[in-house]
């Protein structure tokens, strides 16, 4: 199985949760790109297993976000990642700033968590 789409998709919902959505991003001229990814694989997951898939946002940047994500099978973790995220300009994928709306909801994110 390949657990890092899943982690993927669940950033998307996580972003979506927040009111963004990755064409709009690019609208506004930056994007998400991963810069570095630490996995720790457990155990195997198995075509047709009923899969959970975690986003956390456990550290905040003026460029970056540090998720915290597990992938777990009935309550079991499959699979653990730390995985960096980096915000770039759309048009010549540079690091920029995430902009000022989005940070107040990322920040907002990381101290609801404590």
């Amino acid at each position: 199985m390949n657990y890092l789409k899943f982690m993927e998709r669940a950033r998307t919902e996580f972003m979506r949760s927040l009111g963004y959505q990755h064409y709009a991003l690019a609208e506004e001229n930056f994007q998400f790109v991963v810069h570095s990814c630490q996995v720790r694989y457990h155990k195997p997951g198995r075509i047709d297993d009923d899969l959970r898939v975690s986003a956390r946002l456990k550290h905040l940047g003026r460029a970056t976000l540090l998720f915290a994500q597990t992938v777990s099978r009935n309550g079991e973790t499959l699979c653990e990642a730390e995985i960096k995220v980096a915000c770039v300009s759309a048009d010549g994928i540079k690091p920029t700033a995430l902009p000022k709306p989005l940070f107040a909801k990322f920040k907002a994110q990381v101290e609801e968590l404590g």
